[in-house]
Formats: C-alpha cells, structure tokens, sequence
C-alpha cells in the first residue's frame, strides 16, 4: 500500500512493551517515566488481530520491540502467532541482546528469522555506564547464541556518541573480519537524556568510516544484508565476513525510502518515529471496527520527514514509548 508520496508501506515495528531492564542514556530518562497499565497494552491476540487485518493491505515484514521485548512473558507465543498469518514473509526482533543465550533457540523454533541486537560498548564497566544497570552482559556471546539458533542475518546497533563510546568503533568495526554479522553505527539523536545535547554528541558517518578505513585499509562497498538493508549504508573491510553499515538521521536523512510505520504497546499507529501523527487502533479493534480504513487514514499524513534536523521530535521522552 502506498502513502501520499507513492513510497510502499508493507514493514510493521511492534512495540510489546514500554519497559526495559536498560535505562540507556539516549533512549529513555533513568526515573520519571508512567508505566503503561495493563488494560491498556494490547494483548498478544491483539496485536494478532491488527497484523490479520493489515496483511492483506500489502503488510509483509513485521519486527518486534519494546521496550525490551525479551521481558514481557511468552514472547515465543506472539511469535509463533504472528508466524501462521498469511502474507507475513520476515519477522524480526529488536532486543538488547541480554537474554538471547537462554531464548534464541526457542524464538527460532517458533518462527523468527533474525535479530538486530542493541551493543554500544564491548567494555563491560561501559555497557553499565551507558545502559545504567549492570546485568554481568556480554554482546559478543549473546550474537554468538543467535547465530548459533541459526537467527539469520545479525545486525549489531552501535549508538554512537562522542566522547562516550566513539573510541571503540575500530573495535567494532573488527567484529565483521571474522563474523558473519553486520555492525551498523546510528549516530545519536535528541531523545531521552539526550534531548538538549544537540549535535555535540555526533559522530558523523564520514568521520567514523575514515576512521574505520585508517586502522583496516580502504573499505570496498558492499550491499549489505539479504533481508531487511533498511536505512543503512553498507561497507566492507576487505576479506571480512560481515559487513560495516551506517544510519544517518542528523547527517544524510533517508525518510525518502521509508517503508514502514509503528505500532505502540498500547496500540496507537505511528507513522514517524519522531513524527507527532498517531491513529488509535486499540479502541476500534475492541469495538469490532474494521481498521482498514484507519490504515488508509493514517498513511494519507504520513509525513514527508522527519524533523530531527530542527531537533523537534514529537514530544517524545523515550524511544521507549514508540518502539524505536
């Protein structure tokens, strides 16, 4: 299905939950945040329900977040029943990676495909720092438990900040020679505690690919993962197995390309991770209301772009609370 600029909307985010056991710096406040209540989060045959209902609209992709989305309970049912809707061809799941070596096996048995992981640090003294709780976490075993359940491509999602983590991006970097995953810097954006900081904190991709480019050569162009590219811009280390990306949202936007919308925890449609647009579908679908309708609303305002550039960002506080 198209928007009101002819661009293909057929991915679904999933936000299960509001709740996370990270506080990272630039996701969400450490204290200050209300909790969803129950009632108001939409159960998983809710959430069932909507992707049956917008499946046959053109919908094919659908990831998972929170959020930590590992936290809520039988995460492995929602998958499995996501997985028997007709016209769904991918499923994905955002996650900080902390309980990938106890479930990964089982999330692939009940039908995920593959995992983008959360790592802005490889120092465990840092990742502690960074996400404000200290959960003893190793991103290198927890990647390593995924690619063994055979979860197909890994993506790895750096945050990357001045003068916090930007010294490990070589490190990094070095994780695609021997392994066949793909390490994508995000520069910061303005959100949670980071939200007065501007573009102090950036590091432009440029910069970070010359970087990577001094200590291991020239990088080669290189396209990426089979599924799911996304915003990225992929290279390559000479003889590596994985790949080097980069997401750019305050240096070169991409909004030009964007497939897909969200879907909160408690069931409002958003169109812009930091537009201020949102459908309730929630309501409706309690109410036996079709939501096709709300659907075709909803990406008839679909906007243009973002508006990161003149740090407005849809009053949000917290990724958190959208999915990001």
């Amino acid at each position: 299905m198209l928007d009101q600029f002819g661009r293909s909307i057929e991915y679904l985010r999933i936000s299960i939950t509001d709740r996370c056991n990270f506080r990272c710096v630039y996701c969400m406040p450490e204290q200050g945040l209300d909790w969803l209540p129950k009632p108001q989060i939409l159960t998983y045959e809710e959430i069932t329900a909507v992707v049956q209902q917008l499946a046959p609209l053109g919908l094919k992709r659908l990831r998972i977040t929170g959020g930590e989305p590992t936290i809520r309970p039988d995460l492995v049912t929602l998958i499995g029943m996501l997985r028997a809707v007709p016209g769904i061809e991918d499923i994905a799941l955002s996650t900080n990676g902390v309980k990938l070596p106890q479930m990964a096996v089982a999330l692939r048995a009940a039908g995920l495909d593959r995992v983008n992981m959360s790592a802005d640090s490889l120092r465990p003294a840092r990742i502690a720092e960074i996400a404000r709780r200290s959960l003893s976490f190793d991103p290198v075993v927890a990647a390593q438990a995924a690619t063994d359940a055979g979860l197909d491509p890994l993506k790895i999602n750096v945050v990357v900040m001045r003068g916090v983590n930007d010294d490990e991006i070589e490190d990094f970097a070095a994780l695609t020679v021997d392994h066949p995953w793909h390490v994508r810097f995000i520069e910061i954006m303005p959100v949670g505690d980071m939200a007065a900081a501007e573009f102090a904190p950036v590091v432009p991709s440029d910069e970070l690919l010359a970087r990577i480019a001094a200590r291991f050569g020239a990088l080669e162009a290189a396209d990426g993962p089979a599924r799911g590219n996304g915003p990225a811009r992929y290279q390559r280390i000479s003889g590596a197995a994985g790949s080097i990306g980069v997401i750019t949202p305050m240096t070169h936007t991409y909004c030009g390309s964007c497939n897909r919308v969200r879907l909160t925890a408690d069931g409002r449609l958003r169109t812009c991770l930091y537009g201020d647009h949102e459908v309730n579908l929630r309501d409706p679908l309690r109410a036996g209301a079709p939501l096709e309708p709300l659907f075709r609303q909803a990406l008839a305002e679909k906007p243009k772009e973002h508006e990161l550039l003149q740090l407005r960002t849809g009053g949000l506080k917290a990724l958190s609370q959208v999915g990001g």
